[in-house]
């Protein structure tokens, strides 16, 4: 449980004790279901992240919108797009192990999450990381037309593992995944993933390990 909603939690408590003696009872139901409504909203389950080499997990819980490819710094990226309902696990997590080598805060927009030109306009945490096999992995946190507030954590330098929680958006919102373009995707549009459990790509460091295996497999015999 993050700890954001016990502090919703209280406060809807309070407020439903206080209509429950000053007013009817009855009264004291909405407030009750809000704070249980926030207590399931701020849910933080446990995840068992996976180890495959060059793995790239989800930085959220939610459904695959986007698959696309884009250029990005005149190279070849692919955009893996996330959006997260208000019925989804909203902690974040980190797409691979790495360091943290830059983080951007834009401020913008608050349009839908599921409209395409979001990803652009819309307020939003940018935040790079160069994973332990040299590739580097660019994941957003954008906010959405009910979100109005974005957290990150972890600070430039900081090293993270795959999966490691590093913050949360309030309220509905979309993640997207930058991976770079020699990467094979792993989900569609449509699919439903989950926060550092799903994997979303394998970046040519899995396909590099198997060669190496295949190659010293052959000159042991």
């Amino acid at each position: 449980m993050v700890r954001d909603g016990y502090f919703y939690a209280i406060a809807f408590i309070a407020a439903g004790l206080l209509l429950g003696w000053f007013t009817a009872p009855a009264w004291a139901i909405i407030p009750f279901l809000l704070a249980a409504f926030f207590l399931w909203f701020f849910r933080d389950p446990q995840r068992a992240i996976p180890q495959d080499p060059g793995a790239v997990v989800s930085p959220g819980d939610g459904k695959v919108t986007d698959v696309s490819a884009i250029q990005q710094n005149g190279q070849q990226q692919t955009r893996i797009s996330i959006f997260l309902s208000v019925f989804d696990v909203h902690v974040n997590r980190s797409p691979i192990s790495g360091v943290v080598r830059d983080v951007q805060y834009q401020r913008g927009k608050f349009l839908d999450a599921r409209t395409p030109n979001c990803a652009e306009l819309n307020e939003q945490n940018i935040v790079t990381v160069e994973g332990d096999d040299g590739q580097r992995v660019v994941f957003k946190q954008i906010a959405g037309l009910l979100a109005r507030r974005i957290v990150f954590t972890p600070k430039t330098g900081d090293h993270l593992q795959r999966g490691q929680r590093v913050g949360l958006i309030k309220f509905g919102s979309r993640v997207d995944v930058i991976v770079p373009g020699s990467a094979r995707t792993n989900v569609k549009i449509g699919d439903r993933v989950q926060g550092g459990a799903s994997v979303l790509a394998f970046t040519q460091v899995q396909g590099a390990l198997a060669a190496a295996g295949n190659a010293t497999e052959r000159s042991s015999r």
